[in-house]
C-alpha cells in the first residue's frame, strides 16, 4: 500500500468511527489524508471498498489482539474466557470509546449485498466460534454477554459493563464446573 493510501485509510478509519460511515464523504477523507479524490479512487475504487478496508483492518487488529491475550492465558476454559473479556475491556478503553466498530457499522450497513456486510458479520461469527471453542455449552450465552457489554460500553449506560459481563460469564461457567 502506498503512503497516500495508508494515510487515506487511516483518515477514513478515524472519521468513519468518530462520525459514522454515511456522514463521511470522500472529499473529507481526501482532505484529511492530504491526497486527491483521484488518489482515493485509484487506490480503493469506491467509498464502499474503503469501508471494507477500514472494517477488515479493524477486524484483523482485533483478532490479533484477542489471540495474543489468549496465548498468555491459562489452559482452563474459565481463564481463557476471562482473557477474552479482559481483552475486550482493554480494547474498548484504548480503541473504541463509542462502542464496537462492527456494531456501529452494522447500524448503518444492514444490507447483505453491501460488500462490508460480510466483514461485519464475519467478525461476529468468528467471536461465536471462539466462544464455542472455549465453552461449547455456554457459547451463545457468552456471546450475548460479550456483545451486550460492548453496546453498553459505547452507550455509557453504567460503569464497566464489560467487567460486569465477565463476572456473569464466570458465574455461567461456574454453574457447570470449571470447564
Amino acid at each position: 500500500m502506498t503512503p497516500g493510501a495508508r494515510r487515506a485509510l487511516a483518515a477514513a478509519s478515524r472519521l468513519f468511527y468518530e462520525r459514522g460511515i454515511h456522514a463521511v464523504g470522500v472529499d473529507l477523507i481526501a482532505a484529511e489524508a492530504g491526497v486527491t479524490k483521484k488518489t482515493l479512487y485509484d487506490r480503493f475504487g469506491s467509498k464502499e471498498q474503503l469501508v471494507v478496508e477500514y472494517l477488515a483492518d479493524r477486524d484483523e487488529r482485533w483478532r490479533t489482539y484477542v489471540l495474543e491475550r489468549l496465548g498468555a492465558a491459562g489452559p482452563a476454559a474459565v481463564d481463557r474466557v476471562r482473557a477474552v473479556f479482559e481483552a475486550s475491556r482493554e480494547w474498548m478503553d484504548d480503541n473504541s470509546p463509542k462502542g464496537c466498530g462492527m456494531v456501529n457499522a452494522h447500524a448503518e450497513i444492514s444490507d447483505p449485498a453491501h460488500p462490508a456486510y460480510a466483514v461485519i458479520t464475519g467478525q461476529k461469527q468468528w467471536m461465536l466460534r471462539l466462544f464455542t471453542d472455549l465453552a461449547p455449552e455456554q457459547a451463545r450465552t457468552l456471546m450475548l454477554l460479550h456483545e451486550g457489554a460492548l453496546v453498553a460500553h459505547g452507550l455509557r449506560v453504567f460503569t464497566d459493563p464489560i467487567g460486569f459481563a465477565c463476572e456473569e460469564a464466570m458465574e455461567v461457567l461456574g454453574a457447570d464446573g470449571e470447564n
